[in-house]
């Protein structure tokens, strides 16, 4: 459900690159070489002639693991945990097709004998691969990992499984482009990327059904522990279609920034951001500073989406990362594409009246600036043709552009760009049940930010209705991916040792406060 299918786990955090200090570490200047003594010449031919150590390695079930690395992308920072290859057939009903490898990492317990049950992150997008969060997974779930091991399995076509990843001609059109929507570009741009993909994949068979069956097969190679699953945004789609199949399999489940089953993915966006926007955009007219710098910034937005409609041109700013000056076309499309990104974080909604009042008297830079590093961490999810095989298969044939958000900043074009893409992508089978609402008697709990502006509040409430053992977090200030916010990582723990969501004292919920909008680059009045 993220922008870039991307979820706000990673969409707001900003990354120091650490290169200087890699090379640093790795190459130092050259010294003269010491003299070497005999002894010393001796062993070291000695050593050359052992071969080489075997790398640490942990079975489980029947799954062993070999100690490894997972970087994280767009930095040098990486997290320590175990990995292994796990083949599947990609088409469950021909299991002498093709085969391909879902990567699978754990992040392994401190405790001696771990708990029985195991902790599952699922990842956001579509598109998002979970080893990718691999840190600030483990840092957010830390608590918990006293006592349990953590799987992270990247669902089959992101990241180390057998990636639907295209990569894009210089005149195709996506959502992220600065071009205005053209439907032919979109299907074309499909096309190529089916063409990409035909030497390793069939795109039908990239469905969250068919993913459900991947992370069973998983769990029973793993000596079939019960799971305890994490999901966040489209991994609550996935946590919630898992436990309709396996409800044997789960013992928990935390929702956080939910997708209710009987929703089409992006049938409600425009208003989802319009409802967000406005609601922040009412903290600023509610703020005397924030009122007489900025007036309505609601009003602001949409004078400067009418007057680039009318008038769509070539900007300049400088790139916050590369300090080169940047040529962009601003529209009226590229600019809801930024204000989406911004709205998903409550750092950077904090930072929208100021950058729209700026651009509306010519300053593109802090808007456009900004929404460049934004979609850095997203570059991966453009032309993810697994985020097509899910939406395709799943949604498109229930999503219509409805009139009443032509009128929105999004208006229909994510909708329009999605029927497109759909009606050239091969689609994948979907169960008579898919959507309908989740039921079950698991302990849930459900997470939800104040101002998300993808998956609202409402959608929590609308999925706690078949869920008699659940509650739901409303987290003030906040908005998408909410997990990590406060002291919420210790509720997490305390739901998942004790099973009891009603009987879990938030009240510390109470101190989280909303990000004070800035009135100028120097931060929020004082």
């Amino acid at each position: 459900m993220a922008l870039k299918g991307r979820t706000a786990m990673r969409i707001g955090a900003v990354v120091v690159g650490l290169g200087v200090l890699a090379w640093k570490q790795f190459h130092h200047p050259q010294q003269a070489a010491a003299p070497v003594a005999p002894d010393l010449q001796k062993a070291t031919a000695v050593a050359s002639t052992l071969p080489p150590a075997k790398p640490a390695t942990w079975t489980l079930g029947t799954v062993t693991l070999t100690a490894c690395q997972l970087h994280q992308p767009n930095s040098g920072l990486s997290t320590t945990a175990w990995c292994a290859d796990f083949p599947v057939p990609e088409n469950r009903d021909d299991p002498h097709g093709r085969t391909i490898k879902l990567k699978l990492a754990l992040l392994r317990s401190s405790a001696q004998v771990a708990s029985k049950d195991m902790l599952v992150f699922l990842a956001g997008g579509p598109g998002q691969a979970a080893t990718d969060s691999a840190g600030t997974i483990a840092s957010m779930l830390e608590p918990l990992r006293a006592h349990r091991d953590v799987l992270l399995l990247d669902q089959r076509g992101t990241g180390g499984s057998n990636a639907l990843t295209c990569k894009q001609s210089d005149d195709a059109a996506t959502p992220a482009d600065d071009d205005s929507f053209d439907a032919d570009k979109m299907r074309a741009a499909a096309a190529d990327c089916l063409k990409q993909l035909a030497s390793h994949a069939d795109p039908r068979f990239y469905t969250t059904t068919v993913a459900t069956q991947d992370l069973e097969d998983v769990r029973k190679a793993l000596g079939s522990p019960q799971f305890d699953l994490v999901g966040v945004s489209y991994g609550t789609r996935m946590a919630q279609q898992y436990l309709m199949r396996y409800p044997d399999a789960v013992r928990s489940v935390v929702l956080d920034s939910v997708v209710p089953n009987s929703l089409a993915l992006g049938e409600d966006f425009a208003r989802n951001l319009d409802d967000a926007l406005k609601a922040q955009f009412a903290r600023c007219t509610a703020e005397p500073a924030c009122k007489k710098q900025f007036g309505d910034p609601d009003q602001t937005l949409y004078q400067l989406r009418d007057a680039l409609r009318a008038n769509p041109h070539e900007v300049s700013f400088r790139d916050p990362q590369s300090y080169q000056t940047v040529k962009r076309v601003l529209n009226e499309n590229s600019l809801a594409g930024v204000v989406r990104m911004f709205a998903y974080t409550p750092a950077t909604a904090a930072l929208l009246p100021l950058s729209i009042d700026a651009a509306a008297h010519g300053d593109v830079g802090p808007l456009l600036g900004q929404a460049k590093i934004l979609s850095g961490d997203l570059s991966e999810l453009m032309g993810s043709g697994m985020q097509y095989s899910v939406i395709c298969a799943e949604d498109a044939d229930l999503l219509s552009a409805r009139p009443q958000d032509a009128s929105t900043i999004l208006g229909t074009r994510m909708v329009d760009a999605l029927k497109a893409v759909c009606s050239v992508w091969p689609k994948g089978a979907r169960p008579a049940d898919f959507h309908q609402p989740l039921k079950t008697d698991k302990p849930v709990l459900l997470l939800t930010g104040q101002y998300d502006p993808v998956t609202p509040p409402r959608y929590a409430q609308e999925v706690a209705k078949g869920l008699p053992n659940a509650r739901v977090l409303e987290l003030k200030g906040q908005a998408h991916s909410v997990m990590s916010a406060g002291c919420t990582p210790t509720l997490v723990q305390h739901f998942v040792e004790k099973l009891d969501p009603k009987g879990l004292d938030a009240t510390c919920l109470d101190r989280l406060r909303p990000t004070p909008i800035f009135i100028d680059f120097n931060g929020a009045t004082p």
